[in-house]
Order: structure tokens, then sequence, then C-alpha cells
């Protein structure tokens, strides 16, 4: 990719690249469908083991945006399971990566050049070691504060940190218990009775975000009352 690739970033405000990895339509066409088009990407683990897992909160908020949308995962592309959706005339690709969770740009940075997306039509669902346990708070971009998920997102996109994210609060571990052990056990069964409340809130925050943009987004899940 090298200096090319990120100064066609620069000129366009998203993401494009010759060859296999981008999609069929390219000049005014390719404008016209990344207008279009918006990415959710929520990260997690694939398998069974780990669906339960606090590591997997990202899966989650895009498995209840799915049955939100009445769309199911039925195909892949890249190393993602991908569902098409509509949101009134917005296109919406929702994708699991199926990497594992430290190397999910490999699936997050091809979808991104495939579909030619602007990085504001991105947004990345994880979960947030550092916001208590319900806590929901959608930002326009920053760094990945030690989450490797976001680490690998970041620099599958060339370095860029401008693009939408969506931190699910799952909390600190307890006592000395270490913090990548406890991201890969499930919740406790107060936090189960409490997870649908934060799933429907991390759907709400998105599909405002889609329907009304970042600003009034983050006006309504960042105002909302935590757990």
């Amino acid at each position: 990719m090298g200096l090319d690739w990120i100064r066609r970033i620069q000129q366009a405000g998203g993401l494009g690249e010759e060859g296999s990895e981008t999609g069929p339509a390219n000049g005014a066409e390719a404008d016209r469908a990344a207008v279009q088009r918006y990415l959710v990407v929520g990260l997690g683990n694939p398998g069974r083991a780990y669906a339960a897992t606090r590591h997997n909160a990202g899966f989650m908020v895009v498995d209840a945006l799915a049955r939100r949308l009445g769309a199911s995962f039925g195909r892949s592309r890249h190393q993602a399971l991908l569902a098409d959706a509509r949101y009134g005339p917005r296109r919406v690709l929702l994708a699991k990566p199926q990497t594992y969770m430290n190397l999910s740009g490999r699936a997050v940075g091809p979808l991104v050049r495939y579909y030619r997306l602007p990085l504001d039509h991105l947004l990345v669902v994880y979960d947030d070691l550092d916001l208590p346990f319900g806590t929901v708070r959608l930002r326009p971009g920053g760094g990945h504060g030690g989450h490797k998920g976001m680490k690998s997102v970041i620099e599958a996109l060339g370095g860029r940190r401008d693009f939408p994210r969506l931190r699910i609060g799952i909390g600190r571990p307890p006592g000395r218990l270490d913090a990548a052990e406890y991201v890969l056990r499930p919740f406790t069964a107060e936090e189960r009775e409490q997870w649908p409340w934060v799933l429907d809130r991390a759907v709400e925050g998105v599909l405002v975000w889609l329907d009304q943009g970042l600003d009034a987004a983050m006006n309504q899940v960042n105002a909302a009352r935590s757990l």
C-alpha cells in the first residue's frame, strides 16, 4: 500500500485501493456508492467457546442490531461474517471479523477498501475495561486505549484514528484477576439480567448515528444514565 494509498485517503476522505481488495465501482459511481453505504463492525472472537464472554460485546451488539433491522449473517468476505440491511435510504453492512480479536484489522481494513468507504461511514463497536459495566460511550475518534482489537484496526487503516467507535463498558476485573482472563469470562448472573438494557441502548445509538449523524448520536448516547 505505502504512500500512494495514504495519499488517496487524504484526497478522497476515505479508503480505496486498486486490485482485488476494491469493489467493482469506480469514479463517480464509487463516490455515490460510498455515500449510501455504512459499515458497522462488532469486534469479538469466533466460536461457541467465546460467544457469551465479555470480550464479545461487540459481536453481541451487531447481532442485536441485525435482529432489529431484520438482517442475518448469511455470507462472508475478507475474513468477516456479513449481514446486509437497510435503514431508511441507507445501505448498512454489518460485520463480525473471524480473525480473532487481536487481528481484527485483517478483516476491517480490506472491507473498508473494498467498499471504498469514507471513514465517517465506519463504526466499530467493542468492549472497554475502563468503562463501568453497562456504560455506553460514542466517540468520533481516538486511540486504541490498550485494546488489541482496536489497535489492529487502526494499523490496518494506515494509522488513521478518525473514525467513530462505540465503546461498551464491561468494568475492571475484581481483585487480582488478570484482565486477559477476565475479558474471556462470561458475564455474571446479575450482569446478564441487565445486559438486554445495555444492548438496547447501544442499538439505539447506532440507529441515531445512521439516521441523524454522529453529533446527535453522541448527544443521546453519552448523556444517558449508566446502570
